[in-house]
């Protein structure tokens, strides 16, 4: 396996991690995220993260979630308190999570 490889499965496991938060927002929280699971339709679940961390405000989700008290399911929790995702990130991008 090569090292573009490598990356790629890393990209599509933490696409499949950023589903798993949409499915246990549902399960868990009551919360349908529906605008969350278009944009990982749309983008993928790397560039959707980057797309809500560069946002200047809390998304609406993050709000949602927060009013729920749960926020580790937030894709800031989900970069942030797991570090083998930190590779595909910035540091500038990881501070943002914290």
């Amino acid at each position: 396996m090569t090292a573009t490889d490598d990356q790629k499965l890393m990209r599509d496991q933490f696409h499949e991690a950023m589903l798993n938060i949409y499915k246990r927002a549902l399960a868990e929280a009551k919360y349908p995220a529906t605008r969350f699971l278009k944009m990982l339709n749309e983008h993928g679940g790397l560039e959707t993260a980057r797309i809500l961390i560069h946002m200047p405000t809390e998304s609406d989700g993050y709000t949602e979630l927060y009013l729920r008290n749960r926020l580790d399911l937030t894709v800031e929790a989900v970069i942030y308190d797991h570090d083998k995702w930190h590779p595909l990130f910035t540091k500038e991008e990881l501070d943002v999570c914290v």
